[in-house]
């Protein structure tokens, strides 16, 4: 066999070898480049976010009945409070930080603004990673799916999110954890105590609203997540949607090719194949990891609208046949 034959032989193996054990695409020493955590870029980028929040809403709020002002920075505020979610994610995987107390304080008080409890989020999307769309391991995939148009439209209302996230912090907060087999006793301990907390959080601020004769609560937090969370869902139901039912983490997640301005809030989350591929390389080496990785993942897309064109585009082939 000749010199090239061999090479060429050697390549194929070693690309058969990369599908099969997917996670040794990047050899040890590439991964350590990309894996270290440093606390002032997730400072840098949590203060950037912050500030696209205080501008955003103070916009909002000194521009009531000019609605040619009032509805961009009502958008763009309750985008930024609902992509709080972003900063909570990353802090679950222990990214954002070097420092993992801070870590746990920014996760949980980014979950307060985004309505997501940061303890239970932390074993839940645990178990999402360990098993990815695997069917009846990933909890992700009991989450309500687009099988038709009328379905869609009700998964980017954001409704039925709403409706299973007062129902689950309620039910967390009363010890209702059953429907979760995979908390241990104490995970179940940690998450009662801090969904009470949070709960008790809301109340405080609600009776803040109220006894300053103020629609604070409403107007500054409820009505911004009300108007964010459709966007965020927009963005969600990009990441699995459409991808194969199996634990190949080279097919069953999707990355989206978006604009800066989401990257930057989604804290580069739109990177998602590479982040589930390597979930230990942190928000900010995603990028570099997307140069690296991209040809080998089976879902690189241009653009969310496109995403969703397709799911609706599929949910209504599959309804006619």
């Amino acid at each position: 066999m000749s010199n090239d034959a061999i090479i060429e032989t050697e390549l194929i193996e070693n690309e058969v070898d990369k599908q099969h054990k997917p996670r040794q695409i990047l050899a040890m020493q590439e991964l350590s480049v990309l894996n270290p955590r440093y606390n002032w870029k997730g400072l840098v980028q949590l203060a950037g976010h912050l500030a696209v929040m205080g501008c955003s809403g103070y916009m909002w709020g000194m521009n009531f009945g000019n609605w040619l002002l009032a509805i961009p920075a009502l958008t763009i505020y309750g985008f930024s409070v609902a992509s709080m979610f972003a900063p909570l994610h990353e802090c679950a995987h222990r990214t954002a930080f070097a420092n993992n107390r801070l870590n746990e304080i920014v996760a949980w008080c980014a979950g307060l603004l985004s309505f997501y409890n940061s303890t239970f989020f932390l074993y839940y999307h645990n178990r999402h990673h360990r098993y990815t769309r695997v069917p009846d391991k990933d909890p992700e995939l009991n989450e309500p799916k687009p099988s038709d148009l009328g379905q869609y439209f009700l998964i980017i209302s954001g409704l039925p999110w709403w409706l299973g996230k007062i129902s689950g912090h309620f039910r967390a907060a009363l010890g209702q954890l059953d429907d979760y087999p995979f908390l241990t006793q104490t995970a179940r301990s940690e998450i009662i105590r801090s969904t009470r907390w949070q709960l008790a959080v809301y109340a405080g601020a609600i009776a803040i609203s109220i006894a300053a004769d103020q629609p604070w609560f409403f107007l500054y937090w409820l009505l911004p997540l009300l108007v964010g969370q459709p966007i965020l869902r927009f963005i969600l139901l990009a990441e699995h949607t459409g991808c194969t039912l199996d634990a190949n983490l080279l097919t069953n997640t999707r990355t989206t090719l978006t604009l800066f301005p989401v990257r930057f809030l989604m804290w580069n989350m739109p990177f998602h194949a590479e982040h589930h591929l390597y979930p230990s390389i942190p928000f900010h080496a995603l990028p570099t990891a997307h140069q690296q990785l991209s040809s080998h993942f089976t879902h690189i897309e241009p653009g969310y609208i496109k995403v969703n064109r397709d799911i609706v585009s599929q949910a209504i082939l599959d309804l006619k046949f």
